[in-house]
């Protein structure tokens, strides 16, 4: 029978649907399903009915088909790449809604669901990224439906939540292991960037540091478009095997963003990232805590206005390092804290320095 190439996109991209659990393929790492700061990632409850799976796949089915073919392809190649690939923007009426058994749905938030994040529940749990069309704009005719251009966003736990709903480990201080604001300066020889960053293995630096001028940067190891920070091109002589294996599961890693109200990560990854800074923690708490982010997932990691005015006078690490406030460490895959063997950063086989320039 005669099948048309729109017949064969739909057709693809219904295969490479985001799974649920209950169908053999369920993956929480690379799907990033589930809370984010919370105790561990809770996967989808609950397998799709025969008839629900029939009635979704009918229903995407008819959606997909009156949508172009070159945004088809585009919609594609963002989903057969898990987001590696750069893709354009799918944009869609926002204001027309899908109806799914007694269940109504917007348009984007269809699609997001069908795939990439199969338990979402309601679009203000996402963040638009800053490479989106659509980011920044309020109630447009049409919006980006395309599933990677979005993240899970991760809503940090209220100060006066219990313990049990939390994912942070304090931590105890030593002698700071990074370089200083005035080190990192001097190093870049640049005062037109807004952050350096630098990679570490355990308590060797790796490379030089990295300048960065541009809004946002991919720091990756292994990214099918890269462009920004490649870990996998710097030469290191660590040869064990734990920073060995971490190294390649660094990924597609993660982004940094620097937006109107802060700077952002998003982790691009397959596996959780961790992340200690100032600016996210409680003001009055007198230790920095380890938060831990999950795959799809963007925090807001450091806020310039708020680290101007943070003051610990009974913090160590402030205290010898005042400035350590515009200094963000971020982890791959492997945390540190009260809970781990690892207790400082620097027993971490690979994690960064972001160093941000206040001047």
């Amino acid at each position: 029978m005669f099948r048309t190439k729109r017949t064969g996109l739909v057709r693809r991209l219904w295969r490479s649907r985001a799974p649920v659990e209950g169908d053999g393929e369920t993956d929480t790492r690379t799907h990033g399903s589930g809370g984010c700061c919370m105790g561990k990632s809770t996967k989808v409850t609950g397998k799709t009915s025969a008839g629900t799976e029939a009635e979704l796949k009918a229903l995407t089915h008819s959606i997909l088909k009156k949508i172009k073919e070159k945004q088809l392809e585009g919609l594609l190649q963002a989903v057969e790449s898990k987001g590696g690939a750069r893709s354009p923007c799918l944009l869609l009426p926002s204001k027309v809604d899908t109806k799914l058994g007694q269940q109504s749905y917007s348009l984007p938030l269809l699609l997001y669901k069908v795939f990439r994040w199969p338990d979402l529940r309601h679009c203000s749990e996402l963040k638009r990224l800053s490479c989106c069309e659509s980011y920044g704009k309020i109630n447009p005719e049409l919006v980006c439906c395309n599933p990677h251009h979005m993240s899970r966003l991760c809503e940090l736990d209220s100060p006066d939540s219990g313990p049990s709903s939390t994912d942070t480990e304090g931590t105890t201080y030593s002698a700071p292991v990074g370089l200083s604001d005035s080190q990192a300066l001097q190093e870049s020889g640049d005062r037109s960037h807004w952050c350096v960053v630098a990679y570490w293995e355990e308590k060797t630096r790796v490379g030089r540091l990295y300048s960065v001028q541009e809004p946002s940067l991919d720091i990756f190891y292994d990214l099918p478009q890269g462009n920004g920070f490649c870990l996998g091109q710097l030469s290191s002589d660590n040869k064990s095997p734990l920073v060995q294996m971490v190294r390649t599961k660094i990924g597609y890693g993660i982004q940094l963003s620097r937006e109107h109200d802060g700077v952002w990560v998003y982790n691009r990854s397959c596996y959780p990232i961790f992340i200690k800074s100032a600016t996210l923690d409680n003001p009055d708490s007198r230790t920095l805590l380890v938060h831990k982010v999950f795959p799809g997932f963007s925090i807001k990691a450091f806020d310039f206005e708020k680290a101007d005015s943070l003051q610990r006078p009974n913090d160590h690490e402030f205290t010898q390092q005042p400035r350590t406030g515009f200094t963000v460490q971020i982890s791959f895959v492997k945390g540190w804290g009260q809970c781990y063997t690892r207790q400082f950063i620097s027993s971490c086989p690979c994690w960064l320095e972001v160093i941000f320039n206040n001047r």
